[in-house]
């Protein structure tokens, strides 16, 4: 489970290096799919990692305005400010919490129950996705995209 997070914790700071290339003005553009804009794909992919960890945990999930985030140097801001408190959960993971019950209370009085492996690998999968979206939207803006092989990273040190 940690490797992944560390992938897409790698990978994230690929984008946003690969942003400081791009005009602000890109990277607000609105764009078609994802949540809006590049940064705001960014904004998004943290707010929903930090949210999932904090659901499991019982813990407040409070919003937060991507307006107050706006540019490239805000949403790092925004990472360092939640990452810690992803990473500690994440590393403090281990396979009994596998599968403890999360029940998802939704509108209209449902709700659903999803063991919290599900909720680590959907969060993993979330912010894979948006890193797909980021690519075409690269492309589309004639700029090669971070690359995202999981081979070559180093995350897993052999013998």
């Amino acid at each position: 489970m940690e490797t992944f997070f560390r992938y897409n914790w790698m990978v994230r700071e690929q984008w946003y290096a690969w942003c400081e290339d791009v005009p602000l003005e890109e990277l607000l553009r609105p764009r078609t799919g994802g949540v809006g804009n590049i940064l705001q794909t960014l904004f998004h992919i943290i707010d929903v990692e930090w949210s999932w960890l904090q659901l499991l945990q019982g813990k407040p999930d409070d919003a937060e305005d991507f307006a107050n985030y706006s540019n490239l140097e805000a949403v790092r801001r925004f990472d360092r400010k939640l990452r810690p408190d992803v990473e500690a959960f994440v590393t403090a993971w281990d396979s009994r919490m596998e599968k403890r019950a999360y029940i998802d209370h939704r509108s209209a009085g449902k709700a659903s129950t999803d063991s919290w492996g599900e909720v680590m690998r959907h969060v993993i999968a979330h912010e894979i996705h948006h890193m797909g979206q980021l690519s075409v939207w690269a492309r589309e803006l004639g700029k090669q995209p971070v690359s995202a092989n999981v081979i070559g990273k180093g995350l897993i040190i052999s013998d």
